[in-house]
């Protein structure tokens, strides 16, 4: 097996130009959190057979160039090593991640939303936009339509 490739996300990026095919592995909380890459093949890093297909069947070729972006290389890491172990060739993955990629100015969305908070306990709080609108203080809604007073 080949260990996969920690790459810049200048490599990165250079290599999906060339045609590899970008995974995000990332969850949709996470992709609405901090933006989404245009173009990038979503995919679970949970249940790789999805996208990939079962190991002795595999949906996509095994020398198809393959990089995994993640928020971390604590996510997309194993996911390049599960594909690896699968037999795939050519696979690598973003240091950094997906705040990587977007800092060194690679294609990418904004947040969809406002990013989570980090509480003082390092985890991450639900922002009042992830509420439902009765669950929210009355000054994050709309005031109501003024009256037609005199």
């Amino acid at each position: 097996m080949t260990t996969p490739e920690l790459q810049t996300p200048d490599a990165a990026g250079a290599k999906v130009a060339g045609g590899a095919l970008l995974i995000d592995v990332r969850s949709a909380a996470g992709r609405a959190s901090a933006g989404e890459i245009p173009g990038a093949t979503l995919a679970d890093r949970n249940d790789l057979d999805a996208l990939f297909g079962p190991s002795d069947n595999p949906a996509i070729t095994l020398d198809t160039p393959v990089v995994i972006v993640c928020g971390s290389i604590n996510g997309s890491g194993p996911v390049a090593e599960a594909l690896a172990a699968r037999g795939y060739t050519d696979v690598s993955h973003v240091d950094g991640g997906f705040p990587a990629w977007k800092e060194a100015g690679l294609p990418a969305t904004e947040a969809a939303g406002q990013p989570a908070t980090e509480s003082a306990n390092g985890t991450a709080d639900q922002n009042a936009a992830d509420q439902p609108a009765s669950d929210q203080n009355a000054a994050d809604l709309p005031a109501a339509a003024p009256s037609a007073a005199p």
